[in-house]
């Protein structure tokens, strides 16, 4: 028989090795769409007409405009969704866009250059931990913390927006 110290002892050891997790369980609405707003520096995770919460972002060095080529520093403008998962990222955390989609590639085709790709709503470096500015190369940045709950609230097919 265990005794009562050596029990509570195992369970306070058992409670205190998943706080250090960056992984979260979430068990609330299904996240329907999530929508950011460039101009505002906004993004929103949506149960169909019901904002589930709402994050401050940061965005590509060259904000203003869509993404038409790689290198541009830009995020993306239109309907895109979430199309993968990166667990080990040296962002923290990260989920993917489908950027590019037909459309993206066309226009970078007209101008004779390439579209880019590897857009992803990541975390941010150590460096970049203090950074509200804008300075990814493409992507949308939220805090680790913040990371954690979009990575655990959306799933992979979810549709995202993204408005100037």
């Amino acid at each position: 028989m265990i005794d009562r110290r050596a029990f509570l002892t195992l369970t306070a050891m058992a409670a205190l090795a998943g706080c250090g997790s960056k992984f979260k369980t979430y068990r609330g609405p299904e996240v329907t769409r999530v929508v950011v707003m460039k101009g505002q520096r906004m993004m929103y995770l949506l149960h169909h007409d019901q904002v589930l919460k709402a994050y401050p972002i940061s965005l590509g060095y060259a904000p203003a405009g869509p993404k038409q080529v790689e290198g541009d520093g830009k995020t993306p403008e239109g309907r895109y969704h979430i199309d993968r998962r990166n667990p080990d990222s040296q962002y923290h955390l990260s989920v993917g866009i489908s950027y590019p989609n037909e459309a993206d590639i066309e226009t970078a085709k007209a101008l004779g250059m390439e579209p880019g790709g590897d857009i992803f709503i990541h975390g941010r470096a150590k460096e970049n931990r203090r950074r509200t500015d804008d300075w990814t190369a493409g992507c949308i940045a939220v805090s680790d913390s913040e990371m954690e709950d979009i990575y655990a609230m959306v799933r992979d097919g979810t549709v995202i927006d993204i408005f100037p």
